[in-house]
């Protein structure tokens, strides 16, 4: 018997053995056993068994992702990268869910709602709705059973997609202030007072950040620098806008990548405004990048080592920045700052859904052809990390609302602040 051979018998019965596990298959009989084993001997011996091994570890990767879906499946396949996140089948939670809740997990999974800032605002929201209807049952006291009906309503978030830095530190913002509530305060002006809170740290700690950061970094850009940035930043794009509206002449190179191209949006927004813009794909950097003077670019969260968890492909243009001597400006809000220690993106990561950017089926682009070629062949396997990480060796300086600093310093933000938390 051959390694291909022995290969193939192992895959089947790990099929059928994850196939008599999951399913309420007939009780196992000494004639079905026999059945089976001559099935599988005379799948060895006909000529269509690589047809049969191909049906056979697609029914493994199937068992193995949990009946989570066609995605998931074909995602869990090469086991190195099981451990990035991956939005979840939403089936039952315990407890009651809030439809807002509910809406907004369905626009995390369809990816409606992207970015931090956005996904961190869309979630304070929702729980604002969860708050005002909120009942506290008889012998209870709304600081404690709050939390506990809070709970699944942050799990289903989370199972529709994994939940970020930003909605995090939020979350456990909202929930120490939960705890600090007097138990002597009315039901409804407790209730207000909560949502009063929620609203001052999105006015202070996301509104008023960005409006700080736009008017910091706006002043430095002068008159004819050539800004490069990557994807899109709501942030860097609010920079750019501001420093157009004061008057400055300067032109943008807006760099993307497959699968979400954000750039797209940001082209739009700068060419509406009539700021000269170039648009070009990562692999095309090298050849322009000798053309900026300064490159700006957005974060998802800031490790407390200076490191930049971003959009995926960020570290490579940090990099080439640093070996091109362009200065790398990265704008972040103090609470995307992290109390962990980044190393890499590969111990921590999330994975784009296949099917969520791609391309109609009559379209003639490189990602609507790689799709056709997955589905004909089954053992290709498509991976789209969302995020990478960036060493602060490779950045020049952050951008926040506290100043322009470091990003060796970033650990002694909070406390610099008065606080022992983000």
């Amino acid at each position: 018997m051959t390694k291909a051979e022995r290969r193939e018998l192992q895959e089947r019965q790990r099929a059928e053995k994850a196939s008599g596990k999951t399913g309420s298959a007939a009780p196992s009989t000494p004639a079905a056993k026999k059945g089976r084993r001559g099935s599988l001997a005379e799948g060895l011996s006909t000529p269509g068994s690589a047809q049969k091994g191909k049906e056979t570890k697609e029914g493994v990767s199937g068992a193995v992702g949990g009946g989570g879906g066609e995605d998931a499946g074909k995602a869990r396949g090469l086991r190195i990268f099981s451990h990035f996140g991956l939005p979840k089948p939403i089936t039952s939670h315990k407890g009651e869910i809030h439809p807002a809740i509910v809406r907004l997990g369905l626009q995390f999974s369809e990816f409606k709602i992207t970015g931090a800032n956005a996904r961190c605002i869309a979630t304070l929201t929702a729980f604002k709705s969860v708050i005002q209807d909120y009942v506290t049952p008889p012998n209870n006291t709304l600081s404690r059973h709050l939390m506990t009906h809070l709970s699944p309503q942050i799990s289903y978030l989370v199972a529709a997609r994994p939940m970020s830095v930003t909605m995090g530190n939020a979350i456990r913002q909202l929930k120490l202030e939960i705890s600090g509530t007097d138990i002597d305060l009315p039901e409804q002006d407790a209730k207000d007072a909560l949502c009063d809170k929620i609203d001052n740290y999105i006015r202070d700690r996301i509104i008023i950040a960005d409006q700080v950061i736009q008017d910091t970094a706006g002043k430095k850009i002068k008159d004819g620098d050539v800004i490069l940035t990557y994807a899109r930043s709501s942030v860097v794009e609010k920079v750019l806008l501001q420093a157009h509206s004061d008057g400055k002449k300067f032109s943008v190179i807006v760099v993307d990548s497959r699968p979400m191209l954000e750039g797209k949006n940001l082209l739009h927004t700068l060419s509406s405004h009539s700021i000269p813009t170039t648009y070009l794909l990562l692999p095309s950097l090298p050849s322009i990048i000798t053309e900026a003077t300064t490159i700006l670019l957005g974060a998802h969260s800031l490790h407390s080592n200076g490191a930049v968890y971003s959009r995926a492909g960020t570290a490579m243009v940090a990099m080439l920045g640093k070996e091109y001597r362009v200065p790398v400006v990265v704008c972040c809000e103090t609470y995307k700052f992290s109390e962990s220690v980044g190393v890499d993106g590969f111990s921590k990561n999330e994975l784009a859904p296949i099917n969520k950017f791609s391309t109609p089926p009559h379209s003639k682009s490189p990602q609507s052809l790689l799709s056709a070629s997955t589905n004909e062949n089954p053992y290709l396997e498509i991976l789209n990390p969302l995020y990478d990480l960036t060493p602060p060796t490779s950045i020049t300086a952050v951008v926040t609302e506290v100043g322009v600093i470091p990003p060796n310093s970033i650990s002694s933000i909070p406390l610099a602040l008065g606080r022992n938390m983000i």
